[in-house]
């Protein structure tokens, strides 16, 4: 079995972050989206990954390089356009060849990883597994409908009415018999070729498509919330540990993380929370569900429930929450008078500023 990771695009919910960075290195506890998904897929047994990279291209091959780290051996494979995730699996023919794969969507979240249904997959061998979940706005997610006994009947694009409120979970495995389906296919009402539709004609064709509905946590980190509320779930299981310096004056509480090199002084950090390498917290208080990475500074500050990019500085704040703040950003109050605010503020951008 081989992986088709699908890292190619444009993150427009995420902006103003995706205009410099690609969505799928946003970190979640300060390691990238993307990372976790590989690395749920070398724990499946899966040696050989194509990641499918568009205009960020560059910075995903710099972060992935060749695949190592993971254990897999990584092929890049352009995609010119965001066609549509059954046009990631046109491109990719010649790298999946005649062998079975499972399709990994870059920015999704899955806890548990996917070696049950990998597992299952490769024991029944139908064309198509699918894993679904209950949402609460189906419109936004691809929809599948089921029969009384469960099976798949029907699946939907983002649709206007759905018929249930089944949602597809980016992970998808598939025979080489998918490949048929995808030459079938005209672009959707969006422009798109969409694995919704390929699937459909696996079923019209009379193939076997299974699907499970999963009881775990899974999340399209496609928006800052889900961002913040991964990053949430992610720190509630790290173990504590401190590589770092931390001096008498300050206090950790819980499920702290300090990185090798980084700096905590005269400041309360409550878990849990991690503070990346190189990174220093002076005279301040981190609180519950941050993740500050390397090499930025907090100082006389206070802020939680936040995920800081690298290289950024926030100085004399008194207080910053649910925020996702990126690269080289700096954070400081306004003068005393005039009464203002001064704001730098790139496209996109959400500020709530208190009265």
């Amino acid at each position: 079995m081989k992986a088709l990771v699908l890292a190619g695009g444009s993150g427009t919910r995420l902006r103003p972050i995706t205009h410099t960075s690609a969505k799928q290195l946003v970190p979640v506890a300060n390691k990238p989206v993307l990372f976790y998904g590989l690395e749920a897929i070398a724990a499946a047994g899966v040696r050989e990954i194509g990641i499918v990279v568009g205009g960020t291209h560059a910075e995903i091959e710099a972060a992935v390089g060749d695949g190592s780290r993971f254990g897999v051996e990584v092929t890049y494979l352009r995609q010119e356009a965001p066609l549509g995730l059954a046009h990631a699996v046109l491109i990719a023919r010649d790298f999946l060849g005649e062998d079975d794969f499972v399709m990994y969507l870059g920015d999704n979240f899955i806890v548990g990883g996917i070696n049950e249904i990998t597992g299952r997959f490769t024991q029944d061998r139908p064309a198509a597994q699918i894993m679904l979940t209950q949402v609460a706005d189906p419109r936004q997610f691809g929809v599948a409908e089921l029969d009384g006994d469960g099976r798949v009947v029907g699946l939907e694009e983002k649709p206007r009415e759905p018929k249930s409120d089944l949602a597809l979970v980016g992970v998808y495995l598939f025979t080489p018999a998918i490949h048929q389906a995808v030459a079938e296919l005209k672009p959707s009402w969006r422009g798109e070729l969409e694995i919704t539709d390929a699937i459909q004609w696996l079923i019209d064709d009379g193939r076997r498509v299974e699907s499970s509905v999963i009881s775990g946590y899974w999340k399209d980190t496609g928006n800052v919330e889900d961002m913040l509320e991964v990053n949430r779930l992610v720190l509630e299981s790290v173990e504590p540990r401190v590589a770092g310096s931390v001096d008498d004056a300050s206090e950790l509480i819980g499920r702290v993380v300090v990185e090798a090199g980084a700096v905590v002084e005269r400041s309360r950090i409550l878990g849990p929370a991690i503070i990346g390498p190189g990174a220093r917290v002076l005279d301040s208080y981190v609180g519950p569900f941050t993740s500050i990475a390397a090499d930025c500074v907090v100082d006389g500050s206070e802020i939680e429930y936040s995920i800081v990019l690298p290289r950024s500085s926030i100085s004399g704040v008194h207080r910053i929450e649910a925020s996702l703040i990126g690269h080289d950003v700096e954070v400081t109050p306004a003068p005393d008078k005039p009464k203002a605010h001064r704001l730098v503020l790139g496209d996109h951008s959400k500020v709530q500023i208190s009265t």
